[in-house]
Parts: structure tokens; sequence; C-alpha cells
């Protein structure tokens, strides 16, 4: 792979989730102009819905998202193709997210149907093992079909330390769990965000100044959230991430390199937000047609945001503007059935 080339990967929804893609597919992007070339597919497992690599070592993780939730490893070689190392069960239904913790000892899997976290011990070639914990969480939302009971949407480690926060769409909550770095057991320490009833926390990230930022599926908006320097509180504030009539459930949001911009894919309207990031917070600047149906995942890879449009089975090229934060459609989409998660593959040196 040349310089000016790099690999990308895509997660999908295969036939046993009702989808029409084939398994984890390799494409190769050009740095440059931000084209995107289709490879073939590199591993054929039940709908890798979303994927994670290990941060020292190159392995990479897939959530099957089935009723009976597994996740898989995969070795990637130098021409990024892949072989298979591990199948775990997750103890949980409806994997649907995934990430390595801070210390990269342990996988931790989010179960969205069950509403509960794996965790999964690493060996020192980054293999998972049996898993060695699972946190199940309680509570319900207002939106009856959507919050009778927890749904695990999201686990995120937080940077240097035991800490996760896992967004729980049922509840209204983000909680806060610690990660024993030798037995590999969560425990719960509380909520770190309650969010406003029917908010349904779905992705969250933190900002370049520090603020977290949270998408709520059910409510269509973008919060962020701040520490009260009076008592240590976090203050809430937010917007809608679109002003269309149609119904919102936002899914994915992304922070530019340089923290100036913040960009929420909105599933319905078909469209990405772009929140202009001050200090005292986000404001639309923008909002772009995504030139598919139902964006699930966006990820910012260079001076060029890609979008996996789920229902049109396509992935979307654009250019970030670099002064106002825009991004402008380029080039054709790649064709790819059930798109849900773009990955950038570092390459890591062992």
């Amino acid at each position: 792979m040349g310089a000016n080339h790099e690999y990308v990967f895509l997660g999908c929804y295969t036939g046993e989730s009702g989808g029409e893609g084939e398994g984890i597919a390799l494409l190769r992007r050009d740095r440059a102009t931000g084209e995107l070339t289709r490879l073939g597919v590199v591993a054929r497992t039940p709908s890798p819905s979303f994927l994670a690599q290990h941060p020292r070592l190159p392995v990479l993780y897939a959530v099957n998202e089935l009723d009976a939730g597994t996740v898989s490893a995969f070795a990637i070689a130098e021409d990024a193709s892949l072989t298979p190392l591990a199948v775990q069960s997750t103890g949980g239904s409806a994997p649907c997210h995934l990430a390595v913790s801070a210390d990269a000892r342990h996988l931790l899997v989010a179960n969205y149907l069950s509403g509960d976290v794996s965790v999964h011990p690493l060996d020192v070639d980054g293999v998972p093992g049996e898993r060695c914990d699972l946190l199940r969480f309680e509570g319900q939302g207002p939106v009856g079909d959507r919050q009778e009971g927890p749904h695990a949407h999201m686990v995120a480690p937080v940077a240097f330390g035991p800490d996760v926060l896992i967004s729980d769409l049922g509840s209204d909550r983000v909680w806060r769990a610690r990660l024993d770095p030798v037995s590999g057991r969560l425990t719960l320490v509380g909520a770190a965000i309650v969010a406003t009833p029917g908010t349904g926390p779905r992705h969250l990230r933190y900002a370049l100044d520090g603020a977290l930022l949270l998408v709520g599926e059910l409510t269509g908006d973008l919060t962020w959230y701040r520490p009260d320097t009076s008592d240590g509180r976090l203050q809430l504030a937010g917007g809608a991430a679109s002003s269309s009539d149609k119904s919102n459930y936002p899914s994915e949001l992304a922070t530019g390199r340089d923290g100036r911009f913040v960009y929420v894919a909105n599933r319905g309207p078909d469209t990405v937000a772009v929140f202009a990031w001050e200090p005292d917070g986000g404001t639309v600047v923008a909002e772009v047609a995504t030139g598919g149906q139902w964006p699930r995942h966006l990820a910012l890879l260079g001076d060029h945001l890609y979008v996996a449009n789920e229902r049109s089975h396509n992935v979307t090229i654009f250019r970030i503007d670099p002064d106002t934060g825009i991004p402008q459609a380029q080039g054709d989409p790649v064709v790819e059935g059930s798109p849900t998660c773009v990955l950038r593959w570092n390459p890591v040196t062992r």
C-alpha cells in the first residue's frame, strides 16, 4: 500500500439480521482525493454491525448482532486480509458496540436487547477469551415501545483510567462503571448523566474542550454536558439535530480534528447536521443531504467525511470545507449491502 493510500473496513447487516451485506468488506482509500475503491469481502461473519481495532496490535474486533450475541476477532495482515482468531459468546442479545479498555487488557461489548455489557480478557496477542463478567442494568423510560427496559448502546472507556461510560437508551442514563484490570469485573459506580426523560442516549463523544456530547435517538437532538464549577454537577445544554419535519433518529457523531465542528448523522431526514463548536456550545450552521437513506454511521478521515447509508446500500463521500466545516458531496458512492460502520485501519507494529 503506497503512501497515498490506506485501508478502510466496513461493517454491515447480513441476512441473519434481515440485511443484504455479506460480511466485513475492505476498501482502499486515496488520502488525497478521498476516493474509495471496493476490494471485496475479507470476512464472512454474521451481521458485523460495529467494528473496532486493538490500539497496539493488528487485530480487528466485530460484534455479531444476533439474538444470541457473539464477538469475533481477526488477525489483520499487511494487505488487510483477515484471519479468524476467535468467536466468543457475549452472554447477551443483539450486541451493537464494542471497545478495547484503556489498558488494552479487556474487550467490552454492549448488548442492546438484553441491556448489559460483557467483558472479555485479551491475551498477549489480543485474542478475546470467554466472558469474565456481564454487568446488567435496570431502568426504563417513558417511550413504551423503545424504553421498556435497559438497552446498552455504547461502551466508551475513559482514557488513562479504569472507568467506562455506557449509554443506555432504555433508562435515559449514561452509566459510569469501573473495570478491575486484573479480574475484569465491572462495578457500577452510578449515573454519570441523567438525561431528560425520553432522550434515548445512543452514542457519545468528548469535544476537544472536555464537554461530553450525547446524541438522543428518541428526541432527535445533540446535548452536551459540562461540570458546574460551583458544585461539580454536570450542566445540560443542547439543540435539535435536524430542522426537517420528518421524525429523526440520530445515530453517530464525530468531531473535527481542530475541534471547531461537530457532525451528527440523522436517520429519517437522511442528513448530516454540522454544529459549529464554541466555548458556549454548539450551533447548527448547516444540514447536508447524505445522498442515501438511513445513515447509520459516519466517520471523519483526513479531510473527508464518509457516511454509511444502511437502507440505500451505499457509502457516500464528502470533502470538508476547511473554513466553514460544511461537507460537500464528491464522486460516486460505493455500493455495499446494508453498511453500518466505517473503520480506518491504522497499521501497528508488534
